[in-house]
């Protein structure tokens, strides 16, 4: 079995785009191997700046022989369409037999194809899976025609540690000739086998593997910070990145000036990340150390002294900036900032920034009565002045710090730290991993922004379809019931809705009920995604809400779980196939006879066996206790009751016939038998439960 190694060489390819590459390149050679026959055993992709390499292990050295028998036409076709069977195939009459198929003598090609050597196919089809590897930006060079992230200087391609030609145009060379690093060692090698292209890479200062070059950097500096008693700040998409930008790590220690330090924490870290890549060093308590981690990709023979010096030099003028970002900025108050806001559009149908800021404001207030020690006047403040950061040059500088640097000169304008809070944490949950806003006045704000910019884009129509939402509704959607859910909030979703509707101009919906309709069920498409991962099933919440008296989050959660539980017990299992069972009869029933047995009561007096008598009982028990909306407590109380109809009910199926022959007693019992369906889904839509 033979081994392929496959390298592209080029300039620096952007350390975000690698590892996609990388698994393009992998998927697209297995890809075009399969189609030519070709198995293998494993294949493997890496990534550095400057290549993306391949290896494909236990390739046979020629693809199969094929035996292919294709039938044509009738022995007694006119000649032009055996001619043409012919032509197609590459055979002549001679090399056919005649043979019985059907209902007629059928002329029959056996074609045999010996198998091409690997080497033959591989030159033949790797140009094209190179030249098909998808770029999220490509570029053109010099005078040729071949798209690449950055010009392609060569590609190695061997098997078993021969060379296999290659030719994607535009003269590019390839061989089985790589080099090492770009300065410490550029001098070219042969490769053979991977082991040695790997090793070797290695002793010319290339470390292949991306993990292993993650690894370094964070192992090289934690140990520059541990005789310090410090810490380096966690990052994994910094480490990942700077990971992306060298081939051979040398991690090295930088001082932050004392000057500096008076500024925020976050626009410190900010600044170094988004402009330098440098990790941030931090004391125990987290707060952040006059220092800095940068990471360069070479050795230099002053051991990096050189290089830190330049990076410092760099990042005290990034830091210039920012400090005259924060003292300006503080010049002028956050309230003094919100009329510019009415010069910043959110949306050209949504209206301005301060537009937005109005309906939060009006929405929040309003939504005090439903989160537990939010203070309203604390609650109109903050919604008030949430966005006036916007307007800074610091958000200006690094949008990412919108809300954080609120926070701050909040604080310093002498607002309370429940308002500095709340502008700081009205963006979150921005994401899965982020926490979500656990104090009152935060909650409000939180919720209110993230409503108003569903109700609005879906009474635009901008709605999310497929894979494409330009304005994060699903985020925003994700984010109100992650709020709602971990700080236990009650209100009917369907009411907060229309509330934030009515902060738009009326002529922005066509019809707002039916908005609202279309936006609670979006909500409840999100809440499925976001109960499979608490390992609830998505049609427990779908047999829930198809039932359509429920729309507060909270209690939807808490039903879907508690119906979860239930239906994990004996009864509940054996119940939900009574069910099925009673379902699937009905439904036969109903279908032959063209009647809706659900419609017409039971007759009591036609109950002749006992078991239908104990049946009728038990289903009249539970639906005279069972409310049209119960809340949770009574929603607990009537799923313990259900599991009475258990014994009941499997008696009735064990002793009665349904389908008798007396037409009175078989439609009484059909009757009764819907009436076991009525029962259950008054409480959800057991239909719809699977599993």
């Amino acid at each position: 079995m033979a081994q392929l190694v496959l390298e592209l060489f080029s300039e620096e390819i952007p350390a975000r785009m690698q590892p996609r590459a990388r698994d393009d390149l992998k998927r697209l050679v297995a890809e075009a191997l399969e189609t030519a026959g070709l198995s293998f055993d494993k294949a493997a992709a890496y990534a550095t700046p400057r290549r993306i390499a391949l290896v494909v292990d236990g390739l046979p050295d020629a693809q199969p022989d094929i035996s292919e028998e294709r039938r044509g036409p009738r022995t007694d076709a006119p000649d032009k369409a055996v001619e043409g069977f012919l032509r197609a195939n590459g055979v002549t009459l001679e090399e056919c037999e005649r043979r019985i198929a059907g209902k007629g003598e059928f002329w029959f090609a056996v074609i045999e194809r010996k198998g091409r050597p690997t080497a033959d196919v591989l030159s033949e089809i790797l140009p094209d899976a190179i030249r098909k590897l998808p770029w999220q930006k490509s570029m053109r060079w010099g005078e040729g025609t071949l798209r690449w992230v950055r010009p392609l200087q060569r590609i190695l391609c061997v098997l078993d540690a021969r060379a296999v030609p290659l030719d994607i145009g535009d003269g590019v060379p390839c061989g089985k000739v790589t080099s090492g690093h770009r300065f410490m060692s550029p001098q070219p090698f042969e490769v053979g086998f991977f082991d040695d292209y790997e090793k070797t890479l290695q002793l010319n200062k290339v470390i292949l593997h991306a993990a292993h070059r993650r690894d370094l950097i964070e192992q090289s500096a934690n140990e520059l910070v541990q005789d310090k008693n410090l810490q380096v700040k966690r990052d994994a998409a910094l480490l990942a990145e700077v990971a992306g930008l060298v081939e051979w790590p040398v991690v090295l220690l930088g001082n932050i000036d004392g000057d500096f330090m008076v500024l925020p924490d976050e626009v410190l870290s900010t600044s170094m990340r988004s402009h330098q890549k440098y990790f941030s060093v931090v004391f125990a308590d987290g707060k952040l150390a006059p220092f800095f981690i940068v990471v360069a990709n070479i050795e230099a023979t002053d051991g990096g002294a050189a290089i830190v010096a330049g990076n410092e030099r760099v990042l005290r003028a990034r830091l210039s900036d920012a400090k005259f970002f924060w003292d300006q900025d503080r010049k002028e108050t956050l309230e003094s900032r919100v009329p510019a806001l009415a010069r910043m559009v959110f949306h050209q149908k949504l209206g301005s920034l301060e537009d937005k800021v109005t309906r939060i404001t009006a929405l929040a207030t309003e939504l005090v009565q439903w989160v537990p020690g939010a203070d309203r006047d604390q609650v109109r403040s903050a919604a008030t002045l949430c966005k006036a950061d916007l307007t800074t040059g610091m958000v200006g500088e690094f949008a990412e710090l919108q809300g954080v640097m609120g926070r701050y000169y909040a604080l310093a304008e002498g607002e309370a730290p429940e308002v500095a809070d709340a502008i700081a944490e009205h963006y979150s949950p921005a994401g899965p991993d982020d926490d979500c806003p656990t104090k009152p006045v935060s909650i409000a704000v939180a919720l209110a922004d993230k409503i108003d910019t569903l109700v609005g884009f879906f009474g635009i129509d901008e709605k999310p379809t497929g894979s494409r939402d330009p304005f994060a509704l699903r985020r925003a959607a994700l984010g109100v019931i992650r709020i709602v859910l971990e700080n236990n909030l009650s209100f009917s979703m369907r009411s907060i809705l229309a509330m934030a509707q009515k902060n738009y101009p009326d002529d922005l919906f066509k019809d707002p009920g039916l908005d609202v309709e279309h936006l609670w069920t979006f909500f409840v498409d999100r809440l499925k995604v976001h109960l499979r991962g608490r390992g609830v099933s998505h049609d427990l919440v779908a047999a829930l809400f198809a039932h359509g008296g429920e729309d507060q989050l909270l209690r939807l959660v808490q039903k879907a779980e508690a119906l979860q539980r239930f239906l994990t017990t004996e009864d509940g299992e054996n119940l939900l196939i009574a069910y099925r069972r009673a379902n699937n009869i009905v439904q036969i029933e109903e279908k032959k006879d063209g009647i809706n047995y659900s419609l017409d009561a039971v007759d009591q007096e036609k109950l002749e066996q006992e078991e239908e008598k104990v049946l009728w009982n038990a289903l009249t028990q539970v639906e005279q206790n069972n409310p049209p909306s119960p809340d949770m407590a009574q929603f607990d109380s009537i799923l313990e009751e259900l599991s009475s109809l258990r014994a009941p009910v499997d008696a009735f199926f064990d002793k009665v016939t349904v389908n008798t022959e007396e037409e009175e007693i078989r439609v009484n019992r059909l009757r009764l038998l819907s009436e076991i369906g009525t029962c259950l889904n008054r409480i959800a839509d057991f239909s719809r439960i699977e599993g």
